[in-house]
This record gives structure tokens, sequence and C-alpha cells, in this order.
């Protein structure tokens, strides 16, 4: 009598295939996570730091415009003029349509307060407040 060839078990095979595949899906959520945690970070600590809009941003990105094209010293001040008028624009257009964001907000606010207990809405108001002289002050950059 012959005996059959011993072959490798295929559960012991699967299952160390499975265990790599969850294995790579739990790297992956970790990288995912901690690489979200740090850009979060990192863009609470340029909007806390004045670095992500206001004059020090302006001028970085227009030094860099100069340096990246060469620009001549006409050509620096004729653009220098462009982006002060557009900043200029975009401020006017803000201030004509910011009355019909702020009644689209409010009117969320009051849907979403009718629907909290007086504790929870306390709360939402100090967000909101917050939120609101987050955004008074980028107004003011």
């Amino acid at each position: 009598m012959t005996t059959p060839p011993v072959q490798p078990q295929r559960g012991t095979t699967r299952l160390k295939i499975l265990l790599v595949l969850v294995g790579v899906f739990i790297l992956g959520g970790v990288t995912g996570a901690s690489l979200d945690s740090l850009y979060r970070l990192r863009g609470r600590q340029q909007h806390e730091g004045g670095q992500g809009r206001g004059r020090r941003s302006r001028d970085d990105m227009f030094e860099n415009m100069r340096r990246d094209l060469n620009l001549s010293e006409q050509q620096a001040t004729e653009i220098r003029a462009i982006l002060d008028q557009t900043r200029n624009d975009y401020r006017a257009l803000r201030t004509e349509v910011r009355p019909r964001y702020d009644a689209v907000r409010q009117n969320a606010r009051t849907r979403i307060r009718a629907l909290l207990t007086p504790e929870q809405q306390k709360l939402f108001d100090a967000r909101a407040a917050a939120r609101d002289a987050r955004r008074s002050d980028d107004d003011e950059k």
C-alpha cells in the first residue's frame, strides 16, 4: 500500500492569509487616523498662529511669486497693486453677501436650538458665540 502524498493543510494557509489581510487593514487604519490627526493639528496651529490668513501669508505668497517668476521691479509693483485691488474687491463682495449668509446661518441655528434641551442650548450657544468671534477676527485681517 502506498500512502498519499502529504499536502499542506489548507486551513493553515487560509488562516495565514486572513491574518495578513487583517494586519494590513489594521495598519492602514492606524496610519490613516494618525495622518488625519496630524493634518488637523497642523491646520489648527496655522489658524491659531495667524499663518493661515492675514498679512504675513499674503506677503509670503507675493514674495514666492516674485522669486519664482523672476519679476522685475515694475512687474512686482503692478502685480502688487492688482493683488491689493483684488483683495479689496473680495472684501466688498463679502460685505455685500454676508447678510444673506448670516440669515441662513441664523435660521439653521434657530431650528437646531428648537431640538435641544435647555442645557444643550447653553452649550450650543457658547460654541456658536465662539465661532462668531473667530469669524469676526478673521474678517478684521
